[in-house]
C-alpha cells in the first residue's frame, strides 16, 4: 500500500512463550502476515519473542528504529502474570488511538465475552510522516482477525493525515 508516495511496510511480532518453546506452531502470526498482506502491507520482518517486557520493548524499539510503519504484536495482552506486552508498548506511543481499540473490542465482544480481558493498545509512535503505528492483537487466530479487521481499513487515513 502506497501512502503519499511512501510504501507501508510491516513487521509481526509473535509473543508466546509456547511458540519459542516449540510446543505450539506459529499459526497467530501467519493470519497477521497475511492479513497485513492482503491490505497492501509489505510485511518486511515476522519474529517470535517470549512472553515479558524486555524482549517485546526491544523487538518494538527495533521495528520502529528501523523504519517500519504498522508494527503488529500478537500475544501477551492478557492478565496473565508474563502477559506485558502493553506495557512494553505504552512508552513508545505518543498517540494513542483509544477509539479504535474501543472498535476492536467491540468487534471481538460480538464473538466472545472472553474479549474483554484484552489488553492491547493500539498507536502512533510520533504525529509525523514518519510515524509508526502499533497495534497490540491478541493471541489467538480470531483476536488477530478481529484486529486487523478493524485496523487495515483505517490505515491509508491514518497514515494520509500524518501528512
Amino acid at each position: 500500500m502506497t501512502v503519499q508516495g511512501m510504501e507501508l511496510t510491516g513487521a509481526v511480532i509473535t509473543v508466546s512463550d509456547r511458540v519459542m518453546s516449540g510446543e505450539r506452531e506459529d499459526r497467530v502470526g501467519a493470519v497477521a502476515r497475511e492479513l497485513l498482506s492482503q491490505a497492501g502491507v509489505e510485511v518486511v520482518s515476522s519474529v517470535t519473542v517470549p512472553e515479558g517486557r524486555d524482549m517485546v520493548a526491544g523487538e518494538l524499539e527495533s521495528a520502529v528504529n528501523r523504519g517500519i510503519r504498522v508494527i503488529v504484536t500478537t500475544g501477551g495482552t492478557g492478565v496473565g502474570p508474563r502477559n506485558r506486552t502493553p506495557e512494553a508498548t505504552e512508552p513508545l506511543l505518543e498517540t494513542q488511538l483509544s477509539a479504535v481499540m474501543t472498535q476492536i473490542l467491540i468487534t471481538g465482544l460480538s464473538t466472545t465475552n472472553q474479549a474483554g480481558l484484552s489488553r492491547g493498545l493500539v498507536g502512533l509512535t510520533t504525529r509525523d510522516s514518519g510515524s509508526s503505528l502499533i497495534v497490540n492483537a491478541p493471541g489467538s487466530p480470531g483476536g488477530v482477525r478481529d484486529a486487523l479487521g478493524v485496523v487495515c481499513p483505517l490505515l491509508a487515513p491514518i497514515f494520509e493525515r500524518l501528512y
